[in-house]
């Protein structure tokens, strides 16, 4: 038996990939494409929906390791990026524990760099710049955190694949079910290359014809405004506060260089 525990956010619970069975609708996603790859699996996804690296350490962590997981997946980042309070030291302090704890425990840990999510949501320059800055320090810390302990570290910042809109959902935030095969097909060559037995990789071409443009629409109206209202209470303000100081301060370098320029003239 194969016991793998899946920490993380909405990535992890299969957000993006919808599928249908006896029970009625329900996400898959890439650790359940993954598992089944694995040596008679059994899986425990602990991922919450909205969850920062916080909330992977105080509530995901001690689940995963009463399991005793073979193989432990630590995936987040885009909450922590989206959120006012975002503090990079207490995220590498709670990473460095959460991870250092899979690997003590004897569990092969699977890490990724996460894309930039300010260019995946189209975001404006003025709020994608400080986007791309936490994305790119959440990467650094992770990059620090693998080296460390020798997790598999899938690199899907630097995938070419992960930017083409045909792996993402309608929010530009979660995977589509494209997009979570790619994800399981890339932590399984990973794997793979470990020695582990494991069986065929996932498929690359969905097997579900993606959503209509009707249910698109419906999920927007719904949940997709729903979400927007709450990071607009949070994070807009935040971030149009870090657009503007920004903005002053790329017009303060702007008249210091003018005013060194004329005093040469």
């Amino acid at each position: 038996m194969t016991v793998f525990t899946a920490l993380g956010d909405s990535i992890t619970l299969g957000v993006g990939d919808p599928v249908k069975d006896a029970d009625g609708r329900r996400w898959r996603g890439w650790a359940r494409l993954l598992a089944d790859t694995l040596p008679d699996p059994e899986l425990y996804i602990l991922a919450g929906n909205g969850a920062c690296m916080a909330d992977v350490e105080r509530d995901q962590l001690p689940r995963a390791l009463e399991c005793r997981p073979d193989v432990a997946s630590v995936v987040f980042g885009v909450n922590d990026t989206l959120r006012s309070n975002f503090n990079p030291d207490r995220i590498a302090a709670s990473a460095d524990h959460v991870v250092g704890a899979l690997r003590a425990s004897g569990a092969e840990v699977l890490t990724m760099r996460l894309p930039d999510p300010g260019q995946m949501l189209g975001a404006p320059g003025a709020i994608a710049r400080p986007l791309a800055r936490r994305a790119h320090l959440i990467n650094g810390i992770m990059d620090e955190v693998s080296a460390r302990y020798g997790t598999l570290h899938f690199d899907a910042a630097g995938d070419e694949e992960t930017y083409e809109k045909r792996m993402w959902a309608a929010d530009r935030l979660h995977p589509n079910e494209r997009g979570h095969r790619l994800i399981a097909r890339r932590f399984h060559a990973q794997l793979a290359a470990t020695g582990l037995l494991v069986a065929e990789p996932p498929g690359a071409e969905p097997e579900n014809p993606p959503p209509s443009k009707l249910a698109v629409i419906g999920w927007m109206a719904t949940k997709g405004t729903a979400w927007v209202v709450r990071r607009s209470t949070d994070l807009v303000p935040h971030l149009l506060a870090m657009a503007a100081r920004e903005m002053l301060a790329s017009r303060s370098e702007s008249a210091e260089r003018a005013s060194e320029m004329s005093k040469l003239h």
